[in-house]
This record gives C-alpha cells, structure tokens and sequence, in this order.
C-alpha cells in the first residue's frame, strides 16, 4: 500500500490561551502496511462498525491536597518567638499566625504585602487594603479608600483596644501579615532545615510558617490526548479515600504539558498537563495530605452513533479519513467524517458506511 496507516494515540494542541485542548488529526505515522497485507490487498485483520452510544469520560489518579502554598516570614520586629500557630491549623482574618517577645501577628487578607509601618497621611494600595480589612471586622467610620486619614487612625485605635494594644493609631509588619485569604499552617516553623521554635531569637525576614490555601483540592496530570476532557468548568466526581465521593469541577489547567513521571510505569512518556479539582463543598472534605483519590471526568455522551477503532482510521491521500471496508473478499477504501473520540474508538460517518460492515485494523 502507497497510504500510510494511522498510529493509536491522537496529538492534541493545547490552546495556550484558554487552558483548553481541542484535538486534531494525527501527523505521526506508522511504516506502510503492504507488507502485512495479502496479495489481494486485505488488511491482517478487521473489526465491525457498530452502533452505540459513545462516551468520552476518563478516570485518573489524583492526590488529595490543599491550594498553593508559601512561606510567611517574621515582620519588622526582632525577638523571641514566643508562639506559633500549630501545625494543621487554619488562621482566618485576624486570626494569631505568630508572636514575637508576646505580640502577636494577624493575618489580613489581601495581595499586597505588608512592607511598612502605615500611619495618618499615607496613601497607597496597602492603604485600601488594610482599610477593607478594618471595615470587613466590623471597625467604621472612615472612607475605604487609598488615604489614610485621622478617621482611619481612630478605626485603628480601636481594632487596637479589642486586642488588648497599645492604641498608637499606625500598624506595621509587626501587628500584621496578608495573605490571599484563610491559610492552613503546613509546618509550623518552617522548613525541617531552618525549623525555629518558641524561644528562639528571629530576625525580620526570617521563616516562620509554611502554609497553603485552607481549601482542599485535588491534582492529577491528565495525558495530552484526553486533553479536551478538563477545561475549566467540567464537572467530576472524585473518589476519597474513605471510599465516598464528592462533586466537584476543574478549577485549573496547566499551559504547558510536560513528560509524564508515572511510578508504577516508568517507561511512560507520555506528555501530561496539570489539572486542579475544586470541591463544591470544600469544608465536607476529609481525608490527609498526598492521600490517593480517583477522579471521573464525566466528558459527553453521544447517543445511537457508528464508531470503530482508532486504528481503523487511515490517512488517505487527499488529507482526509477513511476506513478499509472489507467484503466479498475484497478491500476498498471509504472517506469518512470524523467526530468524537473515546475508549479507543472513534464516531465515523460517510456514505455507505453502515453498522456491521468489516473494517480493516493492523493485527493484534
């Protein structure tokens, strides 16, 4: 045969842009086939045309875990530690990460960091910042805003008072630390070889805690090919290692695939991009760090179609598809349309193409 036979595995093009992946027609390629075919043109063996539903749906390995993590480092104050958040605790908005020589540090929740002391005149992003976390606690009259003004001094004072400070009307990196939101303490003085413990003399800048996100979630590496299953919004159920299953959806694609690093097969390369699961009831999610989960992507169902194997698909000269119908002893090639693919087969259509018809595939 001049025509060249089409390998099993589809290449996807991730769409960079949108974290998607839209699959496309195969470039690589096997060796031709005539050596294995007959002298009368027969392929080495065939496989029906049938009629059935089709579903696209995968199930993957995943890990159960939190979202991103960092490190939160001592502020503008030297001294003693003298308490840390507990290890496995979540610390929401003004909620004690630290203390130093018995002052402790709260969190508050925003982008920017705290990278000084803000006081009556200051303007800036931090400013709003800090002010949308005094009006979030409940602390009033003064305008949200980039000014840091007399009223805001006056609000200060008082989120001051309730925790028992001294009422200076300013606050610095050593009364608080942002973060995006509630954190969850991974390890309490941070990493093992540079760990610290109340009683230890630390400097600004110093790591105190490494925490992460406090809401669970679960990652996997999903082969490139199954690409177009996990785009952002696409429901899954994961099953938790308690054995129960929770509802969730794709919150995250990663843009850029790289080798797949399977342990129980090592010999498989096969391109993977990250994807990252949300819960729709995070707080209902129990289970330990790096604990094994399995995930169903539910993917489409299409209904009362005909389909064949991927390997039956051959790459005719045009540019098009076709399959090699088999009857009556003889071989002749038919152009089809390609739609869905999955579970290795793949949804066809053309002219004369009918349920129960011999199509030729490479031998087992």
């Amino acid at each position: 045969m001049s025509r060249r036979r089409l390998v099993l595995a589809l290449v996807a093009v991730v769409a960079v842009g949108g974290g998607g992946a839209a699959l496309t027609a195969l470039s690589a390629q096997e060796k031709p086939q005539a050596a294995a075919a007959d002298s009368r043109g027969l392929p080495p063996a065939t496989a029906p045309v049938t009629r059935g539903d089709l579903s696209n749906s995968s199930q993957q390995d995943g890990t159960l875990g939190h979202l991103g993590e960092r490190t939160i480092k001592a502020g503008g104050r030297a001294g003693t530690l003298t308490w840390l958040a507990p290890t496995g605790s979540v610390i929401e908005r003004d909620g004690r990460l630290y203390e130093v020589d018995g002052v402790p540090v709260r969190l508050m929740y925003g982008a920017e960091p705290m990278y000084r002391t803000l006081k009556t005149g200051d303007k800036g992003k931090d400013v709003r910042q800090w002010e949308e976390n005094l009006a979030a606690l409940g602390f009033t009259g003064f305008d949200v805003d980039e000014e840091y003004t007399a009223k805001t001094a006056a609000a200060v004072k008082r989120w001051q008072k309730s925790h028992d400070l001294k009422q200076t009307g300013t606050v610095g990196p050593d009364h608080i630390a942002f973060a995006g939101s509630a954190v969850r303490v991974k390890d309490a003085g941070g990493a093992a070889e540079d760990r610290i413990a109340p009683g230890d003399q630390i400097t600004p800048g110093a790591p105190v805690l490494d925490v992460t996100g406090s809401e669970r979630v679960v990652r996997f590496a999903l082969p490139v090919p199954e690409a177009g299953l996990a785009k952002v919004g696409t429901r899954v159920s994961v099953r938790l290692p308690d054995g129960t299953e929770a509802a969730g959806k794709v919150s995250a694609v990663g843009k850029t695939a790289s080798a797949g690093e399977d342990p129980q097969n090592p010999q498989d390369k096969t391109p993977k991009i990250d994807i990252t699961v949300s819960f729709d009831q995070p707080g209902k999610i129990k289970g330990i760090d790096q604990s094994p989960v399995t995930v169903d992507l539910t993917g489409e169902t299409r209904r009362n179609i005909l389909s064949v194997p991927v390997n039956a698909l051959l790459a005719l000269p045009d540019g098009g598809f076709g399959v090699q119908v088999v009857e009556n002893g003889t071989a002749r090639d038919v152009k089809v349309e390609l739609g869905m693919f999955g579970q290795g087969r793949v949804e066809v259509s053309g002219d004369g193409l009918r349920e129960g018809m011999k199509v030729g595939v490479p031998s087992a």
